[in-house]
Formats: structure tokens, sequence, C-alpha cells
């Protein structure tokens, strides 16, 4: 099988996440770019975590039931269900149905890490889930697997 690759046009991986996609600024997710996306893909998945929360692997973003494509584009509407991606559907990450960006307390740096998922189905659960029940309505449908992390620290500007 190939390998999935995941890139993003606004940052590199390991790369500082423009203030555009945070918290502090537009809180817009930013486009994703994937290759090698497996011929039987039936639909792609995506959750965004913060890795340096208190709370482990803190979720701010959990969208599923995207259709195949290699450009995720970047600012996806609010709301739990996402027309510009034929009906995609955002679950309740950060408390919210839609991205919520990077934002850490005082001026510490936290790494944030976009997991994309290509499914060979789609997937039917209630919008109310989150990255637990998506996690678990994945399992026997992941065909590949790519991730990309960045770091965002406030700056005394922001």
């Amino acid at each position: 099988m190939k390998e999935l690759v995941l890139v993003s046009p606004a940052f590199e991986k390991e790369g500082l996440i423009p203030l555009e996609y945070t918290g502090h600024g537009a809180d817009i997710s930013p486009e994703l770019q994937l290759s090698g996306i497996d011929e039987s893909a039936r639909s792609i998945a995506i959750t965004m975590d913060d890795l340096d929360h208190p709370r482990p692997n803190y979720n701010h973003w959990v969208i599923w039931n995207i259709p195949v494509m290699q450009v995720i584009p970047s600012n996806i509407p609010h709301g739990e269900t996402v027309e510009k991606l034929s009906g995609a559907v955002q679950g309740r990450g950060y408390g919210k149905h839609r991205y919520k960006g990077p934002k850490p307390p005082f001026n510490w740096s936290h790494r944030y890490q976009f997991n994309v998922f290509v499914l060979d189905s789609t997937l039917d659960i209630p919008s109310k889930s989150g990255k637990k029940e998506l996690l678990k309505a994945m399992e026997g449908h992941t065909l590949q697997r790519a991730e990309l992390t960045g770091y965002y620290k406030r700056s005394s500007r922001a």
C-alpha cells in the first residue's frame, strides 16, 4: 500500500502555525494537501489535537465523511454539516462543531497534530460524537493515516 503524505502550505512539518489559523487570529482551518491516497478510499476524517495540554491529546477538531480529495480547503465553515464538503460532519471537538485553532494559555508553546484518516467507507455516527466515538467507528475501516505536527506560541503582539 502506498504511503499517505500530508502537508500544508500554511506551515512546515514541526513548524510554526501562523496566527490566522489560531484562536488568537482568524481561527480558520489551514489547507491540507494529501498525496498517495489509496484507490479504494471512500471518505476522509480529520482530528486535530493539542499534544501539550494538561489533558493528554486535547481535541480541537473532529470532522468525517469528507469526500476523497487531494486538497482539503482552508476555512472550513462552522456547523455540524459542511455543505462545502458534500455534507461532511463536524463532531464535537473543543465542545464545538467547528475547527478551534491553537490557543495555549499565557505565552506557552504547544504542539498541535493534524491526523488524516483515509477510510474505505463513510461513517454513520451522530454529529454530537467526539474523537473517542469517531476513532471507535473507524476501527476496521482505516486504509491509511498521516499526521502533520506544528507548534504555536503566542507572541506579545498577538
